[in-house]
């Protein structure tokens, strides 16, 4: 997203944004911006509201009370079909009996367009999307699962709508293909310079994928920020938790230093927003800055453990650290990796500065 598209107003808003079902609150008092031209995406666990949210803004829910506006028009009753958006399905709904040409050019069919501009413009698309040319005239259903996910994608663009929404389209792909897609989806997104909105609830999908992110939780969006602001100041142990594996340890304030909960100890917290007035904190510490304390080394704060398990990450080693009954992660690269690991005493370490201190 450019530093244009930042500071533009925004194409979508959302004002005290809730939705019932009977006694059930699926979305919770919702306000939020969505820059045009941006990449944003909802992640929460299942049952967080996300898909409720999508199909709020989609045009198949009404929300129960707030307002959503697109480009300052209030469409909280406008139907889908009127809508200049356009949603992919998780399950993709692709016309089975129809080529691959038919299913991109149907939306432009419905509208009267006639069938030389129809194919010209389906060829683009397929172009767009890396289909080869001589698929137009192929039985969609003969297509691989990552092929049918573009041509679902080219008819979404066929209807040149000003902004799409994906509702978990890469759940039911391989890992492999998963990674390739997202980058073409990100590619596209660059290349198309429509308005996307992605739901998952995989962070990882995320992470590469998005100029900013909301997550989720019972109806509520906990935070909104880019990847790095996600990854690295997360606003809860919530969040901290399902941005990746953590180690948390539960901290008091005693006196002028903090006191360990689940470890005994004093340990050396970095002075933060959360920490200025609470009584109790978490200290969330990524394993990646985690590191074993050598012989002769020092840091400001370590625990002792054994280890129990280690696993390879490719270029890096994860080991599985018992202390006081209680599981720590540190990831080491390679170079790094100790011989002869499982059942070593070791001593971790972490530097204040590379801890995360949140509320619960």
């Amino acid at each position: 997203m450019s530093a244009e598209s930042k500071s533009a107003t925004p194409i979508l808003q959302l004002v005290g944004v809730c939705k019932t079902f009977n006694d059930l609150t699926a979305v919770d008092n919702i306000d939020l911006d969505i820059i045009e031209g941006e990449f944003f995406t909802v992640v929460g666990p299942s049952g967080s509201g996300k898909t409720t949210l999508l199909r709020m803004l989609a045009g198949m829910e009404a929300p129960t009370t707030g307002n959503i506006t697109l480009r300052g028009e209030r469409i909280n009753d406008m139907p889908a079909n009127k809508r200049p958006t356009c949603l992919v399905f998780q399950s993709l709904a692709l016309f089975p009996h129809m080529t691959v040409g038919e299913n991109i050019e149907f939306p432009l069919k419905m509208r009267g367009v006639n069938s030389k501009v129809r194919k010209a413009r389906a060829l683009e698309l397929m172009r767009v999307v890396r289909l080869p040319e001589n698929y137009y005239g192929k039985n969609v259903m003969k297509c691989s699962g990552g092929e049918r996910q573009r041509v679902a994608i080219s008819r979404a663009l066929a209807y040149d709508p000003d902004v799409l929404f994906f509702d978990e389209p890469l759940s039911a792909i391989d890992y492999k293909l998963k990674k390739v897609l997202e980058k073409e989806l990100k590619d596209l997104h660059k290349e198309t310079g429509k308005t996307f909105i992605y739901i998952t609830h995989s962070l990882e999908e995320a992470m590469v994928m998005s100029d900013r992110i909301g997550v989720m939780r019972a109806g509520r969006l906990v935070q909104v920020g880019t990847p790095e602001e996600i990854y690295r100041k997360p606003v809860d142990r919530f969040v901290s938790e399902f941005v990746g594996e953590v180690n948390v340890i539960a901290v008091a304030r005693d006196q002028s230093a903090w006191k360990g909960i689940d470890f005994p100890g004093r340990f050396n917290v970095a002075p933060t927003d959360a920490t200025a007035d609470a009584d109790s904190v978490f200290i969330v510490i990524r394993p990646e800055f985690m590191h074993i304390v050598g012989e002769g080394e020092v840091a400001d704060n370590t625990l002792q453990g054994v280890i129990y398990n280690e696993y390879s990450l490719g270029s890096r080693m994860q080991y599985q650290v018992r202390v006081d009954g209680k599981v720590m992660l540190v990831e080491l690269s390679r170079a790094k990796a100790l011989p002869d690991a499982i059942g070593r005493t070791v001593t971790l370490g972490w530097d204040p500065q590379d801890a995360i201190s949140v509320v619960s």
